[in-house]
């Protein structure tokens, strides 16, 4: 008689799961997480000798001839094609910070499992036990044989800017930081529908962003690329402003890009008059510099837990609401992006992700909401099966259309 096969993952001794074991409160949280929450699966049987052979020896030399000789054809051949590395050095998690590279495998794995879910991209977690940005390059560069595409993740700024830089320099692949650019397309797309519900263009808005670090940065480069009037970043010291004697390489960037108006001082006195309020630092906003915004502003105020602005206090004063919290309308989530992102990417074997391809991530994005418009609909839900079908299309058309595409 065979031998039971016992899935470890099915374990009843966790009745009182928590943190400590047995003893502590049911946490349904560590419930779910114990033993991982991804695997390894076969996509081919292996029943019998003849099925062995063809999937490892003799007959996976033949396929590895094949790839010698045509390296393009490990696309084919190889799961390359739809695997994404999912890298990060632990120094920037979910608002934790700098906890580690062990600490982060549970956001990686979750990551990786949105991928899958939302895109039918596979995805890999891998955790770096360094923070150097030169060994983070390095590395990355020796695995990439294995991958499709690199999604960068929580490692914090400034040195996500120089990683990502390295790598798309040195990669054929597309390399993607999801913290900048995930957090800019959907905020795009949310703005766009924003300003289309109240009758304005990109370019008849200011806005104001609350957070000068990588998604701060990111969200105000792009919105200015698809054609925002203008934007001024805040820091913990106020308004990057060309005046400022302290800013590091990529504020001083920053200062000669935005801020067109020339504020300085304060982010509670640039919100006087502004159309627009984005926050991706967390703090705390006072009403009374929400009650200073334009009439049919928008408050995006998207720091988790606790946003900037509490969703109450906004509605007193702006036309569109949104947050990163799934509780409340409108939810600025990367999810929304990354996976339709990748996903057009790979199929067409996509060199790299350019701008072109991000704003017609937006655009499709803000597309799925279409004739539902409304103050409380601007963005759709990341369970709207419409939403990686359009953006996967969109981008897999801007490859082809700005010639970064390979087939």
């Amino acid at each position: 008689m065979a031998a039971e096969i016992v899935n470890p993952r099915s374990d009843s001794s966790t009745d009182h799961e928590g943190p400590a074991g047995a003893g502590e409160p049911f946490d349904p949280a560590f419930a779910l997480h114990r033993g991982g929450k991804m695997a390894v699966q076969a996509t081919v049987p292996i029943r019998d000798k003849d099925d062995l052979s063809l999937a490892y020896t003799p007959g996976v030399a033949k396929v590895c001839s094949a790839i010698a000789e045509r390296p393009e054809l490990v696309h084919d051949y190889t799961w390359k094609s739809n695997v994404v590395a999912v890298v990060t050095d632990g120094t920037a998690v979910l608002g934790l910070g700098d906890i580690g590279a062990e600490a982060s495998l549970p956001v990686m794995e979750g990551k990786a499992i949105l991928f899958k879910q939302f895109g039918g991209v596979d995805a890999v977690p891998i955790a770096l036990a360094t923070t150097d940005a030169d060994e983070i390059v390095e590395t990355v560069v020796r695995l990439a044989p294995s991958f499709g595409g690199v999604n960068l993740e929580d490692i914090s700024a400034p040195r996500c800017f120089e990683i990502e830089r390295k790598l798309q320099e040195r990669l054929d692949i597309p390399v993607f930081h999801d913290d900048q650019h995930g957090t800019a397309v959907v905020t795009l797309a949310a703005l766009r529908n924003a300003a289309k519900l109240t009758g304005r263009t990109l370019g008849e808005l200011r806005a104001v962003i609350s957070g000068a670090g990588a998604a701060g940065v990111a969200i105000a480069k792009f919105l200015l690329e698809a054609g925002l009037g203008d934007v001024a970043v805040a820091d913990r010291k106020g308004i990057v402003s060309r005046d400022r004697d302290d800013l590091t390489p990529v504020k001083r960037e920053l200062a000669e890009l935005t801020n067109k108006a020339g504020l300085s001082g304060s982010l509670e006195s640039a919100l006087a008059g502004a159309d627009v309020f984005i926050g991706v630092s967390g703090g705390t906003v006072p009403e009374p510099a929400v009650a200073s915004m334009a009439p049919n502003s928008f408050v995006f105020a998207m720091a988790n837990p606790n946003p900037e602005v509490h969703p109450d206090v906004a509605h007193k004063y702006a036309a569109v609401v949104a947050t990163g919290r799934s509780d409340y309308p409108n939810q600025i989530n990367n999810v929304l992006a990354f996976p339709g992102i990748f996903a057009g990417a790979l199929q067409v074997r996509a060199s790299r992700i350019t701008e072109g391809m991000k704003i017609a991530a937006a655009d499709a994005l803000a597309g799925v909401v279409g004739d539902e418009l409304s103050a409380d609909y601007v963005i759709p839900s990341p369970f709207d099966e419409r939403v990686a079908p359009a953006v996967t299309a969109a981008v897999a058309a801007a490859a082809r259309a700005e010639g970064v595409a390979r087939r």
